[in-house]
Formats: C-alpha cells, structure tokens, sequence
C-alpha cells in the first residue's frame, strides 16, 4: 500500500521462537543455537561476494591502500574489533586496518542508536581518515539501510575507491551504494529485530574472512602460523617460541637463542638459521 514500508528480513517474526518466553532453559538455548547454525549457513551462501571482496582487500593493501571498516552499533563494534585485532595477529601497522563506529570511539561502549541516521557524519568520518582512491571501504549495516554507512559509500565511491557492503537484507541500499555486497540472508532473529544475534554472527565471521584472507595472501602467515607476532605478554612470548620450534625443528632452548639474537623476529630467525645449515 502506499506509504507503506517493506518489512525487512531481519525486522520480521520469527516463528519458531514466537513463544521463547515460555520456554525452558534449555528450549531457549537450544532454539538459540539453531538460529546460529543458520547464520553460519547464510555466511556459507554469501562466500562466492567474499571471495571477491578478499581479492580485492588483498590487491589493494598491497598496493599501500588501507582497509577501512565503517559501521553503527553492532556492525561499527565489530568492525572495529576486527581492525583492533590485526596488528597483534599479523603484525601490520594500526594505519593498515582501520574501524570506525558512527558516535565516535564512546559508542563502542555505549548505544547512541540515532547516529546510525546520520548521513553527513558518515561522509564527514571518512573524510577525517584523508581517504584516497588507493583504499578500501567496507561498509557494514544489518539492515542495509544506514544513512550513516551510505553517506560514508558515497564519498568513497566519489573518490575512486573500492567499496565493500556487508548486510543481511537484498535489495537495500547498501547494496545499491558499494560496489560489491556481500548479503548474508541470516532472516528474522530469535528476538525480533535483535541484530546484535544471528546477524551480527555472520557480520563476525565476515569479517574475519576478509581481514585473515587478505592478510594470508600478503604473506603475513606462513603454512598456518602467524609468523609476525611480537612478543608483548607471556602468551606471545611462548607461541612464538613453539612456532619457531614447529618451523625449523629445533628445541625450545634454541628457538628462544634464536629469537634473542634476532631481535624477537620469528622471519629474521628463521632466515638467520637457514644461513647457519
């Protein structure tokens, strides 16, 4: 009817949880559960959009480019503990993977659910960051229709840039804005509306796919070992070590030499070793 909106997917009931608050325990975390796997499902259909999307990540890092995350409320969280967690992983700088969250860095810990709205913030955000063409913008919306995130998309598409989408309805408007969308159809959550769930699983897992397939292709692991971590606390420390040990086949005690005498390189390491053989 006219005047009338589209029910998104991810605004809708969902009828297998329609009576969860009469549910046991057990019944409410079994339904839980279910629902994840259907996430997981969603993200598998969306795979041939991520593929793409990794390429291009990985093309345009190495070419000096950034990835730059940008998102509301749980999609900008998520987004910005992805870019938080690539430095300690693959050893990259904090400039390579950048998140951004509209409200700023104090909404990461606390919900300003109108900033989603803001189609000038999102444009302005970006600008902040000194954009250029070489960049990669990854837009990240459950519903797919943040003004926030689309003005963000805008001004990377003005400026040349690649420019990804990451939702969980078609035929919105971040899939109309990014260049590629990759839509994980996770459908309407154990609570309606709720797309801190399912949604933001498959947003989880997304994301990981992106940031640790570009960073394999970069070179930063090696076989499937992260190959430059520093040693920053004593878990490190140690995993460093059994990498090492994993690598060349020697003992803890001469991986730890080994490291000593290479500044705490897990590559100088393993190159000053090969030399010795």
């Amino acid at each position: 009817m006219t005047g009338e909106h589209k029910i998104l997917k991810t605004e809708m009931r969902n009828p297998r949880t329609a009576n969860i608050d009469r549910m046991t325990t057990a019944e409410m975390l079994d339904s839980i559960q279910k629902e994840n796997e259907n996430a997981t499902l969603a993200v598998r259909q969306a795979l041939g959009k991520i593929e793409i999307a990794c390429d291009i990540i990985a093309e345009k890092l190495l070419c000096g480019g950034r990835l730059i995350y940008i998102g509301a409320g749980t999609s900008g969280r998520l987004g910005v503990l992805d870019a938080a967690e690539c430095p300690p992983t693959f050893g990259v700088s904090r400039d390579t993977v950048i998140g951004i969250i509209a409200g700023g860095e104090k909404c990461m810990i606390q919900a300003a659910e109108a900033e989603e709205d803001n189609y000038e913030s999102g444009n302005k955000d970006l600008k902040d960051k000194q954009l250029t063409k070489d960049d990669v913008v990854v837009g990240i919306s459950a519903s797919g229709n943040a003004r926030y995130i689309i003005g963000a998309l805008d001004y990377a598409n003005d400026l040349g840039c690649a420019t990804i989408g990451i939702t969980s309805n078609e035929d919105t408007l971040i899939t109309k804005c990014a260049r590629v969308s990759i839509v994980a159809d996770t459908g309407a959550e154990v609570i309606t509306g709720s797309t801190r769930m399912k949604a933001g699983t498959a947003q989880k897992m997304i994301l990981n796919m992106l940031s640790t397939v570009a960073m394999i292709k970069l070179g930063n692991v090696y076989e499937n070992m992260m190959i430059n971590l520093r040693p920053t606390n004593e878990k490190l420390t140690l995993r460093m070590i059994r990498i090492v040990t994993e690598i060349i086949g020697v003992n803890e005690t001469e991986a730890r030499k080994l490291l000593d005498e290479s500044d705490w390189s897990i590559r100088a390491a393993i190159e000053k070793h090969n030399a010795c053989s």
